[in-house]
């Protein structure tokens, strides 16, 4: 063989090694037992949220309470649609990471579904945590603003492979607009909550969100799209963890707070009226 041809040859088994297409991906998968699971297990704990929550707002009647309601649950059905597609194969990629980068030239898998779960499903995480508080919607749709912003600045950094300089950029972009959502949660929120009286109920969930949301811009720099401390296996099952506290695990205390129908939930010029005591259109 030409010294041409072995250099081709070899590039080609280079090549090769990276799955590219679909099935090859999902094959590779599969060959990950701890990784498999972090996408499994979710998709099962997504399925009895919805359940859960199926069966426990049976009984309400009031608009307000189910509009909570509902957006929560949204929240899993988003979960389990996005972690099917992890598990397909169908939203991850295998990139080279840029000079650089600690794995630099090597092709790393990228689970960049996950950013599509976080764009569609804190929207609702937020909207749900705004009504609860109280707050207004100028306040809500500014937080979902950010967060979608957010996410896709994420993923952003974690597809952009010219520089690794602007990797770090397009983190730094995302942490800014999440730390406009944590202000708003922590100060604006709180003290909205308190006024309205769910200040017990909304305390759990900012600590439980807050806290758990901070884990996912650490979990990005200690893993392969950062500084590759950690591998792909438990970069997944960090992520994985916290989408069990911050919506599995938030919904559920939701859900059994708002079924009782509190009047801190479902009356108050201030913070969202229901239909009850106002007059039909019939009776002017």
């Amino acid at each position: 063989m030409k010294p041409t041809e072995l250099l081709a040859a070899t590039a080609q088994d280079i090549v090769l090694q990276a799955p590219e297409t679909q099935r090859e991906i999902f094959e590779f998968v599969f060959e990950d037992t701890l990784l498999v699971l972090s996408f499994v297990t979710n998709i099962a704990l997504a399925g009895l949220t919805i359940l859960f929550i199926v069966a426990m707002a049976r009984g309400v009647t009031d608009p307000r309470t189910k509009l909570i309601i509902v957006a929560t649950m949204l929240i899993s059905v988003v979960s389990i649609s996005s972690y099917t597609g992890l598990l397909s194969g169908l939203t991850l990629s295998f990139i080279e990471m840029p000079a650089g980068h600690p794995l630099a030239g090597e092709e790393v898998l990228t689970m960049w579904g996950r950013y599509l779960t976080w764009t569609f499903s804190t929207p609702f995480i937020l909207i749900v945590l705004g009504m609860i508080a109280g707050s207004n919607l100028t306040k809500i749709t500014t937080t979902v603003a950010m967060t979608i912003a957010m996410c896709v600045t994420g993923l952003a950094a974690a597809l952009t492979t010219s520089s690794y300089l602007l990797r770090w950029w397009w983190f730094v972009l995302s942490s800014s607009f999440f730390l406009v959502i944590v202000y708003v949660i922590l100060v604006d929120w709180t003290r909205e909550a308190e006024r309205t009286g769910t200040a017990d109920l909304f305390t759990t969930l900012k600590i439980l969100t807050v806290v758990g949301w901070f884990g996912y811009p650490i979990l990005w720099a200690l893993g392969v799209e950062g500084f590759a401390l950690l591998e792909v296996w438990m970069t997944s099952w960090g992520y994985s963890v916290l989408d069990i506290i911050t919506k599995y695990i938030v919904t559920v205390l939701i859900v059994m707070y708002v079924v009782d129908e509190p009047e801190t939930i479902t009356a108050g010029a201030d913070y969202g009226t229901t239909l009850k005591g106002v007059g039909s259109p019939t009776d002017d």
